[in-house]
């Protein structure tokens, strides 16, 4: 098996796929056979979509999104009402045949930590599953240590590792005293390091944080 990682966020919309796609440009801009996946949809496609373009299309959009429902709400809901069942064990193939043939896998969760996929199972299940080390997305804004500190602590209580976090400026703003604040006191209460910022509007990784990244977990 390859290299990888997963990545998951402290709610929706904070900025994991913005980062996956950032982190897949630089390394395989840097030479690293890198893909990334999307095992689940829910709503629109785009997420998965921007992961195939990332990769410049070396696996087909249906291996980098096995699982498409088309209502946007969490797996186990959009099942409910489309009355079929979520195909966990589709997702879990596509990852292992990514892992077969790549150096290094990008996994993207879908919503936070504890996201239903289905009545019995959760993300955080499936991410445990693989094994791989998880990388936390923040948005940088308030509630932004509150919510971080939660889903560290529920990574680490189930015996995940915890690589690290990533704060994403998710939206234009004024900075205020939570952004300006958040990354130094994250610093300061997690026991996992703050790996990095995203500024808002980045179109390419910060060399700063693909140097940690490449030194700290990247290597296979």
């Amino acid at each position: 098996m390859s290299g990888g990682i997963f990545i998951t966020g402290t709610d929706t919309g904070v900025g994991k796929t913005h980062f996956s796609v950032l982190l897949l440009k630089a390394l395989r801009k840097n030479g690293w056979d890198a893909v990334g996946i999307k095992p689940f949809c829910c709503g629109e496609r785009t997420d998965g979509e921007l992961l195939y373009e990332a990769a410049e299309h070396v696996e087909p959009l249906e291996l980098v999104n096995p699982v498409w429902l088309r209502v946007p709400a969490s797996p186990y809901t959009a099942s409910l009402v489309e009355n079929r069942a979520v195909d966990v064990d589709t997702a879990r193939s596509a990852v292992g045949q990514l892992r077969r043939r790549h150096q290094f896998v990008v996994v993207e969760g879908i919503g936070g930590w504890r996201v239903p996929l289905t009545g019995q199972l959760c993300m955080s299940d499936f991410a445990l599953e693989l094994g791989l080390p998880v990388l936390v997305v923040a948005a940088n804004r308030l509630g932004a240590i509150n919510h971080t500190q939660l889903t560290i602590d529920a990574i680490l209580a189930r015996g995940g590792t915890c690589a690290g976090v990533v704060l994403n400026e998710a939206m234009q703003s004024t900075p205020d005293a939570a952004t300006i604040t958040n990354r130094g006191v994250l610093e300061q209460l997690l026991p996992v390091p703050v790996l990095g910022q995203i500024e808002w509007g980045s179109t390419e990784l910060d060399p700063a944080l693909l140097s940690v990244m490449q030194r700290q977990l990247l290597v296979p």
